[in-house]
């Protein structure tokens, strides 16, 4: 679980946490990583990433890689700046999916956004496009998985939004007990060779 907001205890931790107790309930394993309030700057499109096989940049990114293949599914965390997730989370998840080869096929990815009032659904949506260019399905809730707060602290008040924390968890947990089965007996899908077409030549 990924906590992109700069305060380390604020309504989006509150989101993260309520989902934590349900991990806990359901038997699986969680760590919240903070990293909203580290210096992390965005990816620089040099490439160094495929000869090294991690990012030219040694900071939190790195050191979330080995986490980020290990875990079965990832939780991530933002509050919402002008309609959009944080640009220190932004550029953590750009530079963690694009420097990290391995397969993430079948990994479970949920987003949570919190937001004093607006531009929850858009901060959502865009978050989830992470998930979904990689082949892991996107876990959903009773609601978009969102909570409404301004001041520390107020997203404990918004009791509509614990519970579709508490649901996306549940249903999480049992998307990734359901593919952990799955892939025991069916294996993961097959994957064709990939076709890159460009669009100007």
């Amino acid at each position: 679980m990924v906590n992109g907001s700069p305060q380390a205890k604020g309504n989006t931790y509150i989101a993260l946490h309520e989902m934590e107790k349900i991990f806990v309930q359901e038997g699986i394993e969680t760590e919240i990583l903070h990293i909203g309030n580290q210096d992390i700057r965005g990816c620089i499109g040099c490439g160094g990433c495929v000869e090294k096989g991690k990012c030219v940049f040694e900071d939190i990114v790195n050191e979330a890689a080995p986490k980020f293949d290990a875990c079965d599914g990832l939780v991530v965390g933002s509050p919402v700046y002008y309609a959009s997730a944080n640009a220190t989370l932004v550029a953590f998840l750009t530079r963690l999916f694009y420097s990290t080869h391995f397969d993430k096929t079948m990994k479970v990815g949920a987003s949570v956004a919190a937001a004093r009032r607006g531009g929850l659904s858009s901060t959502f949506d865009e978050l989830n496009k992470f998930f979904t260019i990689s082949g892991m399905p996107v876990a959903s809730s009773q609601y978009w998985n969102s909570v409404h707060g301004r001041a520390h602290g107020e997203a404990a008040e918004d009791l509509e939004g614990l519970q579709t924390m508490r649901t996306l968890a549940r249903n999480m947990a049992f998307l990734m007990k359901s593919i952990a089965l799955g892939r025991e007996t069916y294996g993961l899908p097959e994957k064709e060779a990939v076709q890159r077409t460009n669009f100007i030549r």
